[in-house]
């Protein structure tokens, strides 16, 4: 379809440590749970308010399997780049079917980019960058104060 475009564009830390997975082909995916919040002030109450979306985000260039398996863990704030799928699967016990919607990081018009914050004692250092043919990775020291 000409004139269409899927992009997704999200900032936000990880839930939990990546997991990563060996696939039938031999190759690796990585899976990350992705967690983005927006806060805002309630106008009757003036309480502050928080809202948190979670977002599932795959992994699927070989080169960014391995940054994320080496230098990511929970709480590790991220960028990511990548296109959204929902894939259709039957449930084992009930044999219903189900959706997954998911943010595939692969091919050229992807990428992912290590933020800094969260745990950084395994991350590169500040002036280390690297980057994939498949998709720019580097280290920016851009620390947030997101609540989570």
């Amino acid at each position: 379809m000409a004139g269409s475009l899927n992009k997704v564009l999200l900032i936000g830390r990880l839930g939990a440590d990546p997991e990563v997975k060996q696939m039938v082909n031999g190759k690796s995916v990585a899976r990350l749970s992705l967690a983005t919040s927006q806060s805002w002030k309630d106008k009757n109450t003036g309480e502050k308010k928080e809202k948190t979306e979670w977002h599932r985000v795959v992994v699927f260039n070989e080169g960014l399997v391995n940054v994320v398996q080496q230098y990511l863990k929970k709480g590790a704030q991220v960028y990511v780049e990548g296109q959204l799928s929902t894939r259709k699967w039957k449930d084992e016990q009930t044999g219903q079917d189900k959706y997954s919607t998911e943010i595939l990081i692969q091919g050229y018009n992807s990428s992912l980019t290590m933020l800094g914050g969260g745990n950084q004692n395994n991350m590169p250092s500040q002036d280390t960058k690297q980057n994939f043919e498949d998709g720019g990775v580097n280290q920016n020291d851009l620390d947030d104060d997101i609540p989570f």
